[in-house]
């Protein structure tokens, strides 16, 4: 009886290591995973804080409390299900629906250009501008989000194919909880430094109160930088995705082409060559998710844009 005691809590003793060794297996996989995304984790941090520029000081905190909700249903109920079954059954189909979210993207930092370019289209004619609606922001926030997360989730994938389908599974849950609190953890604490430091200010210490003033006269700029580098992360983004997506695709003479000038000019810059190549396909990203969403831009403002525009003085006629 006592040795079968033993056995057993041996057998326990070895289903506990064993259980131990996965969640550190699972644990690394997330980790080597999100580290692979980081760069458009970056870029998610980047996008993010211009939906809330802007606003009343009391409604950034509640939008980037819905974003994150909906950044969450995003990789959990739709991408995570869609690229785990895409993987298994029909893993040709994860490049062109990536790529159809590139041009999309591509398309939003595009938009964003145009519209600081021709700020008089935004205006209404014998009218004050109204103030953003909430769900309009979040709605447009959590649709780029996916997009963006989708590519994050992607990345993740593509880092833990070898692995089984339900450790596939279990890793990117912890890649998707992990990288959505790290970034809108990150983004309101970016939007609310203002606040921390008026509070600073108001301290007795005068290098504290020095610094919290400083914090107050340097967040809007801060947040100005944040949207111009948001736009180009779109576009760096989406070009990128559809760069990549053209070449896995077989058609490798645009990704060729920048592939060579990235390494010419690792070459020649020496000791800085991996950052100036970097810079040089980060460019040339941005560059084709620029032309391919200005082209998206005339398409729509010469077809859908130009209805809605007739329609609207028809109305207004009327």
């Amino acid at each position: 009886m006592a040795g079968g005691l033993v056995a057993l809590l041996d057998d326990v003793a070895l289903l506990a290591k064993t259980a131990a060794a996965s969640v550190d297996d699972i644990g690394a996989a997330a980790g080597r995973a999100s580290a692979k995304a980081a760069g458009v984790v970056v870029d998610d941090t980047a996008v993010t804080p211009q939906y809330v520029h802007g606003l009343a000081a009391e409604r950034e905190l509640p939008i980037i409390r819905r974003i994150a909700k909906g950044s969450l249903r995003n990789k959990l109920l739709i991408i995570l299900p869609a690229i785990l079954l895409l993987s298994q059954f029909l893993p040709w189909l994860l490049t062109p629906i990536l790529m159809v979210g590139g041009a999309y993207l591509s398309y939003e930092g595009a938009e964003k250009v145009w519209h600081k370019l021709r700020p008089h289209h935004e205006a209404h004619a014998g009218g004050e501008e109204k103030a953003p609606d909430e769900n309009t922001i979040v709605s447009g926030a959590v649709r780029t989000d996916f997009i963006l997360s989708a590519e994050i989730m992607v990345i993740s994938l593509n880092e833990v194919a070898d692995e089984g389908f339900w450790s596939r599974a279990i890793i990117l849950v912890v890649v998707a909880l992990g990288i959505t609190v790290l970034v809108y953890g990150v983004v309101g604490l970016i939007v609310k430094m203002d606040d921390v430091g008026l509070n600073l200010a108001e301290r007795q210490g005068k290098g504290v109160a020095s610094f919290g003033r400083g914090l107050v006269k340097g967040m809007p700029k801060l947040l100005s930088v944040l949207t111009v580098v948001g736009t180009a992360a779109m576009l760096w983004v989406g070009g990128h995705i559809l760069l990549v997506g053209t070449d896995d695709l077989g058609w490798h003479g645009l990704y060729s082409v920048v592939h060579h000038l990235e390494e010419a000019a690792h070459e020649a810059t020496g000791a800085l060559g991996g950052l100036v190549g970097w810079l040089v396909n980060t460019f040339a990203s941005a560059l084709i998710g620029l032309v391919v969403g200005a082209l998206i831009v005339l398409v729509l403002n010469l077809t859908v844009h130009r209805r809605k525009d007739k329609s609207a003085r028809k109305a207004e006629a009327h």
